[in-house]
């Protein structure tokens, strides 16, 4: 009987544009680190960061409280957390913190999940920190790559990326609100025009396309938002010289991580990425912001650290 297992996570990178709540892509930006440990009784979570202990409020917290409850299973669980992608940045944390939990769970009770379930678990995680369940970031976490995430029923579906596709990532130094997510989701208009909705879905379509057919250009020829991303460019300072600086530095495709206030520029590996990742940190720059660039391509999933 296993008494202690340690799963890595990935961060991720959500919405890629048009797919709103739909995409999600794994990236090795960043790396979350789970360890649960059998106990004799309750839920217990440690931590060196600056992340709610309390099961009820923390994302790890909440799936091991609810597959224990599903499952049935009186023992204990300590969860320690540690901490490796900045928390409320649009790169998916919080979503890795439960993807890594509800991996690490279902090996120390050898359950035997499927990707859909286990997805289901780390997406009831993200009440504690979005408000709502969704799952475009867990689902990248847990089974790595890009996915595509259908639901009633929940139904993930998963395309390996182009091995050539590559990301600049521009982290901003800057306060985020608490509850970020969901003043971020606040923004979001309530109604849409039916040419707009289109342009999404045509954009949407091609980027499912161009994951299909390997084309990191088709990709990022298609991260073009006309809903969201007008909505919520606000709250990045120097978004629109983010994006322009870094298209002009060669970027294929730019937009917001997720949430914000990370913007991610996609390209691929033949690209001149310093250059792009330079034209980002220049674009913020001009509003007077600091920022960590990061280099990244598309990532595994939740694994065990052993293997």
């Amino acid at each position: 009987m296993v008494s202690k297992v340690t799963v890595k996570a990935p961060s991720s990178t959500a919405n890629l544009g048009p797919g709103f709540d739909v995409f999600g892509l794994a990236v090795d930006a960043f790396y979350d680190t789970v360890t649960l440990t059998r106990t004799k009784n309750g839920i217990k979570i440690i931590t060196d960061d600056d992340i709610p202990t309390n099961p009820e409020k923390n994302t790890a917290g909440l799936v091991v409280k609810n597959m224990k409850k599903k499952f049935k299973i009186g023992e204990g669980v300590e969860i320690k957390i540690k901490k490796g992608i900045p928390a409320g940045f649009g790169m998916g944390s919080s979503a890795a913190s439960a993807a890594a939990t509800a991996v690490a769970f279902d090996k120390l009770f050898s359950l035997k999940l499927n990707g859909n379930s286990l997805v289901e678990f780390a997406g009831s995680g993200e009440k504690a920190s979005a408000g709502t369940v969704h799952y475009d970031n867990v689902a990248a976490s847990v089974l790595g790559g890009f996915v595509i995430v259908k639901t009633n029923p929940l139904d993930i579906i998963r395309i390996e990326p182009p091995a050539n596709l590559r990301m600049c990532v521009a982290v901003p130094t800057i306060n985020v609100p608490k509850k970020k997510t969901k003043v971020s989701r606040g923004v979001i208009p309530k109604k849409i025009k039916l040419t707009d909705s289109i342009l999404n879905l045509s954009n949407a379509s091609a980027i499912v396309a161009g994951f299909m057919k390997k084309d990191p250009e088709m990709i990022g020829n298609s991260i073009k938002d006309v809903i969201v991303e007008p909505a919520r460019k606000h709250m990045i300072p120097g978004f629109t010289k983010v994006k322009e600086n870094a298209i002009k530095a060669g970027a294929l495709g730019v937009t917001i991580s997720g949430a914000g206030p990370s913007v991610i520029a996609f390209s691929k590996s033949s690209a001149d990425l310093k250059k792009i990742s330079l034209a980002m940190s220049k674009g913020f720059a001009s509003a007077n912001t600091k920022c960590q660039t990061i280099i990244c391509k598309p990532s595994k999933g939740a694994a065990d650290k052993r293997k």
